[in-house]
């Protein structure tokens, strides 16, 4: 079952820094170049084997299509490990 996500509540005041963080380690798990823009995003997770909040990567190359990765996981909870088992394919 999927919980209510209040749009509207006040965020944490590490979430900035944690964003900035996986940016970082997604630049370097992805070996990306200064160019490619990373979108972060937390959504509702529709599928009911995984959490009820997932995190999205998007990662936007110029001329190509937006090539987009899951964690099935709160973007508070996502480890620099995480994100290096997901460039590996995992």
């Amino acid at each position: 079952m999927t919980a209510f996500i209040n749009p509207l509540k006040p965020r944490s005041r590490g979430i900035p820094q944690k964003i900035a963080e996986i940016k970082g380690w997604v630049r370097t798990a992805f070996a990306l170049e200064e160019g490619v823009a990373i979108s972060l995003s937390e959504l509702s997770c529709r599928d009911e084997s995984c959490p009820d909040v997932e995190t999205v990567i998007g990662l936007l190359r110029e001329g190509h299509p937006i090539e987009v990765h899951r964690l099935h996981m709160p973007l508070t909870e996502v480890s620099e490990a995480d994100v290096l088992k997901l460039a590996a394919g995992g």
